[in-house]
């Protein structure tokens, strides 16, 4: 009874505490360094929380608004405190708003500029809600 307790004879394996290292394959090489490589993570990446004309149109009517920013989006819960804001043209756009965020696409403003509405771009970090 007992003997070796099914570790075989000698070696690191029959040791008690052995533990192999993660991805160790036996010597042979490890998949992670087999396989290729590409791409990266940019660090600097600027995220922006997109929202459509079509969400600001329901956003107006609903509220009755003719002023759209930061304080209005995040009143209704489209974003948070510390999120940018970017407008896209998804949608359509059938009153006149002026619009405040952080950017816009190019479709975006020019759909709020032709209604007569006015676009107003802030600056990189959004500001805080008081």
């Amino acid at each position: 009874m007992g003997g070796t307790s099914t570790r075989g004879h000698k070696g690191a394996k029959s040791r008690s505490g052995y533990k192999h290292k993660i991805g160790f394959e036996g010597g042979q090489m490890p998949i992670q360094r087999r396989l290729p490589k590409f791409g990266f993570k940019n660090i600097n990446r600027i995220s922006y929380k997109a929202i459509n004309l079509s969400t600001l149109q329901e956003l107006a009517e609903s509220k009755n608004l003719t002023r759209i920013g930061l304080q209005e989006l995040r009143n209704a819960g489209f974003i948070s405190a510390s999120q940018l804001v970017k407008i896209l043209a998804k949608g359509t756009l059938t009153s006149k708003i002026e619009v405040e965020a952080h950017a816009f696409s190019k479709k975006a403003e020019d759909a709020i500029i032709t209604l007569g509405g006015s676009v107003s771009k802030l600056g990189g970090k959004s500001e805080k809600a008081e």
